[in-house]
């Protein structure tokens, strides 16, 4: 059921991410249909007092607060995104779920699989709504090559070739944030390793097994910050250095449970690649292409009557595409399309959860999905550890 009162939402975390997840809400009721209650803009928090009263100011937020904590024991807060490093998302779900507030939890789910196993059963006894931030499920060209697979126009589907390569640690003098710290499989794959793999099962299918893995550190160690590190940003550094505990690189083989073979690399030590997600699925009747340097558009092949114009076509975002229509000021192909546009689309859908809308926008991932991701991330590096060999995954819920 629908309701006119207000639904009160707070970030927790005014970094990058978090002001993404801020625009977002902001923006919530300005894209699709009626029936979205208004929405309050009650606070952002942040360890970092300045940051998170720039944030507040800069997106309309009502005020700042000092902890996680406070957002907790505020009873006027109903939704809540949780937009920290990664193994506080546990401690803070928790006690969010306890509260009676929704979550939505930005991936990877959590700091450890313990952790992130321990808030898959949180969510099976919660009587919240309980999401995780998997943005790329919100690009209107991924949501169409999607459904070019499922409706069969690629016919049975032969290879998945995805990759995320990033540039954001390769200059060696950049600090040893949080993002340094932590085991094998919690540096680039579970940093945007996580991303391209939700996005894989998102539009492939379940992934059944993982093998031929290969983990790497380029920079093996980094200068200590001489005060807080906000996002992938530079900052002060001592002349004391630390290891690295994570790794930079990682590239692996994949069978899904229908039988297609995949192939993974990712990094965030690859220079000149600011976003670079990227993936192209091929079957035996058609292809399709994405890459998120170039958002407002995929590439698409398939059987056309004539072999003298067969070949890829660029298929510019526009109305015709999901998430489009409604979803932008001025609904035109070729006006483009944003990460921004996507977290505006994460929180209106999962806010739609929450309020209960008539007509809601699909469902956000689960923490029981973004569980499956970390038991992927897992399989991966058990497989670097074996000298690349075979290991399955837990079949899919």
């Amino acid at each position: 059921m629908t309701t006119s009162k207000p639904l009160s939402v707070a970030v927790i975390g005014a970094g990058m991410a978090g002001r993404s997840h801020a625009a977002g809400y902001r923006n919530v009721n300005t894209v699709f249909g009626a029936g979205l209650p208004p929405v309050r803009l009650a606070a952002i928090a942040d360890a970092n007092v300045a940051l998170g009263e720039d944030a507040a100011r800069r997106y309309g937020f009502e005020k700042a607060l000092p902890s996680w904590e406070a957002v907790v024991e505020d009873p006027t807060i109903d939704a809540v995104s949780i937009v920290v490093g990664n193994a506080l998302h546990r401690p803070i779900a928790e006690a969010l779920v306890a509260a009676g507030k929704h979550v939505l939890c930005e991936k990877p789910l959590a700091g450890s699989l313990e952790d992130a196993r321990a808030m898959a059963a949180l969510e099976r006894s919660a009587e919240v709504v309980t999401a995780v931030g998997y943005t790329f499920r919100r690009a209107p060209a991924i949501a169409a090559i999607r459904d070019h697979v499922l409706r069969g126009e690629l016919g049975d589907l032969t290879l998945f070739g995805g990759r995320y390569w990033c540039d954001y640690a390769t200059d060696p003098n950049g600090p040893l944030s949080w993002r340094f710290k932590g085991g094998a499989g919690s540096g680039a794959l579970g940093d945007v390793g996580s991303h391209i793999i939700d996005a894989a099962e998102y539009v492939a299918g379940p992934i059944a097994s993982v093998s031929g893995a290969v983990l790497s550190t380029q920079i093996t160690k980094r200068a200590l910050p001489l005060g807080a590190v906000v996002g992938h940003n530079a900052a002060p550094v001592s002349d004391e250095f630390g290891e690295v505990e994570n790794e930079d690189t990682a590239s692996f083989t994949a069978r899904f449970e229908s039988g297609l073979v995949g192939t993974f690399s990712v990094t965030r030590t690859g220079f000149g690649l600011p976003n670079g997600l990227a993936f192209d699925v091929l079957g035996v009747s058609g292809r399709a292409a994405f890459d998120q340097h170039r958002p407002a558009e995929y590439l698409f092949d398939d059987a056309q009557p004539d072999a003298r114009t067969r070949g890829a076509r660029q298929i510019i975002a526009g109305p015709q595409l999901p998430y489009f229509a409604g979803g932008v000021p001025m609904e035109a192909p070729g006006v483009g399309a944003s990460n921004g546009d996507n977290f505006t689309y994460q929180a209106r859908a999962f806010l739609d959860q929450v309020a209960g809308v008539a007509e809601p926008l699909p469902a956000c991932a689960t923490f029981a999905d973004a569980l499956r991701t970390m038991e992927i991330i897992q399989a991966v590096v058990d497989s670097s550890r074996s000298g690349g060999a075979s290991v399955a995954v837990p079949p899919a819920a």
